[in-house]
């Protein structure tokens, strides 16, 4: 029997976790605090682990249509441009992991899933509608909503991000941490760059306490931009933080020409940067009617571009534990047990990437390289993880003796 199901959040993970749910036979409403479903103009890498989950939800065809397939990923440094290291993708991913990898425009993705999730139960999307809090009784939860409506469900699923609500109550308040680095966004128009100036490939561009990764996106009409750099005095909060674009420049003087070539060809008024924050691993993501997903429990900075898909992994894995837990209880142990480990290594390697990706010399590099592979590593436990038929088994309690 079907569950009703509130989930507080629609990005990414909510609206991924929601379209599952609703294939699955639960009866689900979003709820999500911005007046409308938008996102900030950026692009998102979706390797095989969540692509399979995406067709799963029927969606080959919609990404198909906007994505762009890389065909591999190169390492270069930052002012030779000598490739010192790559990751193939392209046949190569789907030969051994069994899907594509897509590189997808933001606004893209999160619009196949709005449309998915209407087309399962239209009307379930409840904008302008900000989760405040929660209060769990013996047979349901009751959600808070601003203003002081209530909404009772099943089940309360928090994917309200780093900021969330349903983890602060959960865990009570804690700030997220700094991490000392910045996070340079935009997006070039193809039209404004020289012709066949990039092949559809993922570029990261590295050097000294900075580096900026650059790949195609919606059919290849926007190049897409990130640009980490380390700034521990930046004191801005905030997603779309505009910054001038006379500071992006300097911070990459001396990076080859291609990526002049890309920074002089961008709206000087659409620079965005913000603060890359984490949060340490949480203790448990559920208690009897609530539970966690997405960056409201494992947000992680870019360093490994898994952040949504994370947040797409968590929602399929979900799914299938509430079918097969005997009840509720049950249900989130086993989600959260086949969840919590990963996502700590995924946010982990995250960050100790922030100094494979910053060395000094271009010796460093190489060196650094030559002994993490990030190919051969990445190959052994993240691309071939399926969300959709992973064991998932409670961890044995261990007792003394």
């Amino acid at each position: 029997m079907g569950k009703k199901i509130l989930i507080a959040g629609g990005g990414i993970g909510g609206l991924a976790a929601a379209a599952g749910l609703l294939q699955a036979g639960h009866d689900v409403e979003v709820f999500e605090q911005a007046p409308e479903l938008t996102e900030v103009g950026a692009g998102i890498q979706v390797s095989a682990n969540a692509t399979r989950v995406l067709y799963n939800l029927g969606l080959k065809k919609a990404l198909d249509d906007v994505s762009v397939l890389p065909q591999r990923t190169e390492f270069r440094l930052h002012d030779t441009g000598e490739v010192i290291s790559e990751i193939p993708l392209g046949p190569d991913h789907e030969a051994k992991f069994g899907a594509p990898y897509y590189h997808v425009y933001r606004p893209d993705i999160l619009r196949m899933l709005r449309e998915r999730v209407e087309a399962l139960k239209p009307g379930c999307i409840r904008l302008n509608a900000t989760v405040e809090g929660y209060e769990e009784q013996a047979d349901r939860v009751v959600m808070t909503l601003k203003g002081g409506e209530t909404v009772a469900g099943d089940l309360l699923i928090g994917a309200d991000g780093i900021k969330s609500a349903i983890r602060e109550q959960m865990h009570g308040a804690q700030e997220a941490e700094f991490t000392g680095q910045v996070a340079w966004r935009g997006m070039i128009p193809a039209e404004k760059l020289p012709d066949d100036f990039m092949p559809p490939v993922f570029i990261n561009w590295m050097g000294p306490r900075r580096h900026m990764v650059v790949y195609w996106v919606n059919k290849g009409n926007y190049l897409n931009f990130v640009g980490c750099t380390e700034k521990p005095d930046w004191t801005e909060v905030g997603w779309t933080i505009k910054a001038p674009w006379e500071d992006l420049k300097a911070d990459y003087e001396g990076f080859h020409p291609d990526v002049q070539t890309m920074l002089d060809a961008m709206d000087r008024d659409s620079c965005y940067c913000w603060a890359l924050n984490i949060r340490p691993r949480l203790p448990f993501w559920s208690t009897e009617r609530v539970t966690l997903l997405g960056d409201s429990c494992h947000p992680t900075i870019p360093y490994m571009a898994q952040g949504a898909v994370m947040a797409i992994e968590d929602g399929a894995v979900l799914v299938r534990a509430l079918d097969e837990g005997r009840d509720l209880a049950e249900a989130l142990t086993l989600y959260e047990q086949a969840r919590i480990d990963r996502t700590a290594r995924i946010v982990n390697e995250s960050t100790a990437h922030a100094q494979l990706y910053h060395h000094d010399t271009h010796k460093a590099f190489r060196d650094a390289f030559a002994d993490k592979q990030p190919a051969a590593d990445r190959a052994k436990w993240l691309y071939n993880y399926d969300p959709l038929t992973v064991p998932l088994r409670p961890k044995p309690v261990q007792t003394d003796g």
